[in-house]
């Protein structure tokens, strides 16, 4: 990406949020706090599920790699959506903002993809329950990672390409958080609608086909729970898929809102609020509901925690124990 070829701008000044003068220390706070659980509950996750073998399973083999993409995603906007917000308005150099919104439309198309392989699985688990190990197995798995990460990379490398070939003559102000593409296509003075036709076709496979397959694998697992006998057999099939379909409905939301059909009034506030949806209070979501409504992650959280309980038990004993034996020679001496 050669700025001096490509574009007469060689820095983007991002406006952020407005009007929140009085209130943008708290906003940033707010935010700095949302960024550290997002952080530090998908690590959780990703620690559980290496460390813990009860946990070695294609659910949560697919739900780590779901929260390595949050922590990419969110790692790759949140620190200069904070910037911003504290300065009232930050600069970003034209090639960052096109790597920003590289790795935030890459990891978004992954995540999209993952979401959707997450629905494969437990339609398997449930619907085909006899023949899902052999059919999930571990070969499975690691095409089902790979090959959304793939797709989601080559595409938006499609689309990038594209961006960079275009000719940037100013301004050079994006009223927004982060480089995205609609905003970042407003700087340009050449004809953008090939881009926009081009997002316009990739974002059917990316986001409508991927909803519509949901859709269909959520339906046949509903009507395969409801002929389930056994209410405590019914239960436990729902509450392996409630958190999957809870995280699917506010991420694919906000996504079809923004991308897939799209308004006038989201180019500007509202736009934001949508964003933040999907780019800081999903990946939030991502852990507290799994850890939540998930017996085997809340299992392996109290293991834990308890083992680091009872380590401080110990260590405290050996103290105290230490102490009465060295007081002990002291009263001797």
């Amino acid at each position: 990406m050669n700025d001096i070829n490509q574009t007469g701008i060689s820095e983007i000044l991002l406006l952020g949020f407005h009007n929140i003068q009085n209130l943008k220390i708290l906003v940033f706070s707010l935010f700095l706090l949302i960024y550290i659980g997002t952080l530090t509950g998908n690590l959780l996750i990703v620690s559980l599920v290496t460390i813990d073998p009860r946990l070695r399973t294609p659910m949560y083999f697919f739900l780590s790699f779901l929260s390595s993409f949050e922590i990419l995603s969110t790692t790759n906007i949140v620190p200069k959506m904070l910037s911003v917000i504290i300065r009232e308005g930050d600069m970003i150099s034209f090639t960052a903002c096109l790597i920003q919104f590289y790795i935030f439309s890459a990891s978004t198309n992954s995540e999209c993809f993952l979401l959707t392989v997450m629905s494969y699985d437990r339609y398997l688990a449930i619907c085909n329950p006899l023949r899902y190990i052999s059919i999930m197995d571990l070969r499975l798995q690691l095409h089902l990672v790979f090959w959304p990460w793939l797709i989601g990379v080559f595409i938006t490398l499609i689309i990038t390409v594209l961006v960079n070939n275009l000719q940037f003559c100013g301004p050079n102000v994006i009223d927004h958080f982060f480089c995205d593409l609609s905003p970042i296509l407003e700087l340009s003075c050449s004809d953008t609608s090939m881009v926009k036709v081009q997002a316009a076709l990739f974002s059917v496979p990316v986001i409508l086909l991927p909803f519509i397959f949901i859709v269909v694998t959520y339906a046949l697992i509903f009507f395969a729970i409801i002929r389930i006998t056994s209410v405590v057999g019914r239960k436990k099939a729902f509450s392996t898929c409630s958190s999957h379909l809870v995280l699917v409905c506010t991420y694919y939301g906000t996504l079809t809102s923004v991308y897939l059909f799209p308004s006038k009034d989201n180019s500007t506030n509202v736009s934001k609020v949508i964003s933040l949806l999907y780019i800081v209070v999903t990946p939030l979501l991502n852990p507290i509901i799994y850890t939540l409504r998930t017996q085997e992650i809340r299992a392996a959280l109290h293991k834990y925690l308890g083992t680091l309980d009872t380590s401080k038990v110990r260590r405290k004993t050996m103290q105290i124990k230490v102490f009465h034996v060295s007081g002990h020679h002291a009263l001797k001496k």
